[in-house]
């Protein structure tokens, strides 16, 4: 199949390959779950090996202490879920009972993961033959000893089979992963610290909290001190977020179920120092006319036919004294008046809220190829005079065009 996408693909295209071995040989509703399911496993298998020998040559007898795994962030693998015991099994009749068993121990040892992991494989319309020639693609032909290589190899690699199905079944996908550099630029400029609160609405599969995360970890922090906070509406992408989040080590609160932001807010009291989000560009419909009287439409009730100013005061209302946001959206949400939406910037303006604007360079989505910004709004700044500007002469000065040069300088 043609690689379609507009951004460099390495590992990704090795997944889809091994993906495209399916093709044919399972119901569409569960080609997702069954690639994804591989993947987790085959990751954490890779980092739990890696440490494994790490403890055989230090000779202590560590080896089986689930503590010198979970101290290190690795993730422990029962041995009914280990890639060794998997790949044993690849061309036995059983193949798909052994994947689901190495769910189910998963599953048993981590409760938080309870019901989230993919238990299909054992499936009569699941071929067997086929599935084990996967597992063998999975052995040979891909390396994940490098667990660090990717900043969120699962959401990556999901968005990238996303948008190829998108484009085999002609349809919009209406799921996008946040590239890293990205993701990298906003957590650079809010700067997390430790034992802080952090939000994101639409948290797709966590990438913001694991590049938090890494960002006070590298900043001399301790890792597992900050508060994660989620919501997501898509129940496969919310499974998605709870799997990074245990492979990562990382706490997190997503509420108990997938939830749409707008019509059932999980966290209602949260207010959250950060909050990182890149919510789906000009969504719509948002079942605005359910929440025309909402207490977060501070400035305005945002416009039926386009999110982006409710997503922006949904993340205002849940912000803390001296908090920051950092959130990606389209570039007409620069310029929109389209409905009210020019009076709601021009409000939210004039209460100094935008610290300020990044435009990004394009292309940089695999499914999408708008162009974006970067807004950074805050409660914590008190700028004399920034009122008295008009909203032109404003904007002038907050946007920033970053070109890809000066963005690596930005993520370094």
């Amino acid at each position: 199949m043609a690689d379609k996408t507009n951004a460099n693909i390495g590992f990704e295209k090795q997944l889809w390959d091994a993906a495209c071995v399916l093709w044919g040989h399972i119901p569409a509703a569960d080609y997702r779950k069954v690639i994804i399911g591989l993947i987790f496993l085959r990751y954490i298998s890779a980092a739990f090996e890696k440490r494994y020998q790490e403890l055989v040559d230090e000779g202590d007898g560590f080896e089986d202490d689930r503590d010198a795994y979970t101290m290190e962030n690795v993730f422990f693998v029962p041995v009914e879920a280990r890639w060794s015991v998997i790949s044993a099994a690849a061309h036995s009749p059983e193949i798909g009972k052994v994947l689901d068993n190495a769910m189910i121990a998963i599953e048993k040892e981590n409760p938080n993961l309870k019901n989230v992991l993919p238990k299909n494989y054992a499936s009569p319309d699941l071929d067997k033959k086929v599935l084990g020639d996967v597992v063998d693609i999975f052995t040979n032909n891909i390396d994940m000893s490098d667990t660090e290589a990717s900043e969120d190899l699962l959401g990556r690699t999901y968005e990238y089979c996303i948008a190829q199905f998108a484009a085999v079944e002609g349809t919009s996908g209406g799921e996008f992963y946040t590239p890293s550099s990205v993701v990298k630029t906003l957590v650079s400029i809010l700067r997390p610290f430790e034992n802080c609160r952090v939000y994101d609405c639409c948290c797709g599969s966590g990438g913001m909290f694991v590049q938090s995360e890494k960002f006070i970890e590298a900043h001399s922090g301790k890792r597992g001190t900050i508060a994660v906070y989620g919501q997501e509406a898509n129940p496969d992408t919310w499974k998605m977020a709870k799997i990074n989040m245990a492979i990562r080590g990382i706490e997190a609160d997503f509420g108990p179920y997938q939830a749409d932001t707008f019509t059932n807010d999980l966290h209602p009291t949260l207010k959250a120092d950060f909050i990182l989000a890149n919510p789906p560009f000009n969504y719509h419909p948002w079942n605005q006319e359910k929440l025309l009287d909402d207490k977060r439409w501070k400035y305005g009730v945002p416009p039926a036919g386009n999110a982006n100013y409710a997503w922006i005061q949904h993340m205002i209302h849940h912000l803390a004294p001296h908090g920051k946001i950092g959130l990606v959206l389209a570039n007409g949400a620069l310029s929109t008046q389209s409905s009210g939406e020019g009076e709601i910037r021009k409000k939210i303006i004039e209460d100094d809220l935008i610290e300020g604007i990044i435009a990004m360079p394009t292309q940089l989505f695999y499914s999408v190829t708008i162009p974006v910004t970067l807004w950074f709004i805050t409660t914590a700044i008190a700028v004399i005079g920034w009122s008295t500007f008009t909203e032109q002469k404003l904007f002038a000065i907050c946007v920033i065009t970053v070109r890809a040069s000066i963005m690596r300088l930005l993520v370094c």
